[in-house]
């Protein structure tokens, strides 16, 4: 099953915030062992991250929400790495490690021996990749900057939004911290690749994943409508750039999304509105046509869908094989029936919270709820350092020191 695809590889997380733990926690959810070092003093900056914590019971301590949704399945360890025993301890770990995955400025690492130059020379066979806002070479390498920032700097935001003409009009951010999700998505993928091609050359690799350079990528179609076109894509609110009618609508009671994606559909929406004369309309007959007659096709349809209620209109779409959808909330999202089937709210049974909520990742295979619950900081530590072979009394010394903390 791929939920255990990835058992017997170690993964040594240094990353922080959410593109390098959401990829460490799909390789999590895959099957891999993922230990998460993070300072004694305060961990993973979202740790603290509310609104939103689940309180530890009979105790102070709490788990932010946003922590919660991106360190699933992982092992906390608490080291304090900028002392030369913590570097020490991490090179140890990195030595029996596959892969690292860290986020941290570009070249900053390397004053603590934790670069990839330094832990390959130790570990031939290991795969790093460094996360950074504007990788390691370039006229920007080394600026800092968070998912905000690469949703504008990327061209995202310049098409997202209504129009100079319509109320509201300006850029808009994607609600969702698309940049930084889809860079974990990304580096999910060149980990696995890289452990692949592992397996012929017997060798560990160096991938540097850009934010910038993901924030470009995830245009797609629209970076080579620009490139073919030289045209420059523009806010359309609601609307789509190739298809229409394809936008959000009023009804009778609320809102819904009509997504017609070709001639066919569009014949069958006009003629359960009761107006198929309107798809042999020249201004409306193919795709193209609809296109430039939008202002005029919105006012039909808007016209047509007003009269009917939300689960009027499902019925009869649903019927016909129309595409459409409504616009939930999220209270609505996990109550719904497809939502409740698939089984995509789950929960994980944490030491001290008890049953915490979780989502399912959705190429998970059956259950995760026998998966790890989110760590406490340094809730793995002596366990892990157990594994160094370093005795009980060694870990009491590193403890006194305050070069790691935890359990």
């Amino acid at each position: 099953m791929l939920n255990t695809a990835l058992e017997g590889i170690r993964i040594l997380d240094l990353s922080r915030i959410l593109a390098g733990p959401w990829c460490t926690q799909n390789l999590a959810d895959l099957g891999a062992d993922v230990i998460k070092v993070e300072s004694p003093k305060g961990g993973d900056d979202t740790r603290s991250w509310g609104p939103h914590f689940l309180d530890i019971p009979d105790t102070e301590e709490r788990l932010s929400a946003y922590f919660v949704s991106c360190n699933r399945g992982k092992r906390s360890v608490a080291i304090d790495f900028s002392t030369t025993q913590g570097a020490d301890l991490v090179k140890a770990l990195a030595r029996r490690a596959d892969v690292v995955v860290e986020n941290f400025k570009s070249g900053s690492l390397a004053k603590y021996g934790l670069d990839y130059a330094s832990l390959s020379a130790i570990n031939p066979s290991l795969v790093y990749m460094s996360i950074t806002g504007f990788g390691q070479s370039g006229p920007k390498s080394g600026l800092p900057g968070y998912d905000y920032v690469f949703q504008g700097f990327g061209g995202l935001m310049s098409y997202t939004g209504y129009p100079d003409d319509e109320p509201g009009a300006g850029p808009l951010r994607v609600g969702a911290s698309i940049i930084d999700l889809s860079t974990g998505m990304y580096g999910t993928v060149a980990i696995l690749a890289a452990l692949l091609e592992r397996k012929h050359s017997g060798k560990g690799q160096y991938i540097d994943l850009a934010l910038s350079d993901v924030a470009v990528a995830i245009n797609a179609n629209h970076n080579l409508g620009y490139l073919v076109s030289g045209q420059v894509p523009q806010r359309l609110g609601n609307t789509h750039a190739n298809l229409a009618p394809y936008e959000i609508f009023a009804c009778a009671d609320g809102h819904l999304i009509l997504a017609i994606g070709n001639d066919q559909q569009f014949a069958r929406f006009c003629e359960l509105a009761g107006t198929a004369e309107l798809a042999k309309d020249e201004r409306f007959i193919t795709n193209e046509q609809r296109l430039k007659n939008m202002k005029v096709l919105r006012s039909e349809v808007a016209a047509l869908l007003i009269h009917k209620t939300r689960e009027d209109w499902k019925a009869l779409f649903d019927g016909a094989n129309i595409p459409w959808g409504p616009i939930n909330t999220l209270d609505q999202v996990f109550d719904d029936e497809q939502t409740r089937y698939r089984q995509v709210q789950q929960s994980l049974e944490h030491p001290r919270a008890g049953s915490i909520p979780t989502v399912r990742n959705p190429v998970a295979l059956g259950n995760i709820s026998t998966g790890k619950a989110p760590p406490m900081l340094g809730e793995h530590t002596s366990a892990v350092l157990a594994e160094l072979h370093l005795s009980e009394s060694d870990v009491a010394g590193l403890k006194a020191a305050h070069i790691v903390d935890g359990r």
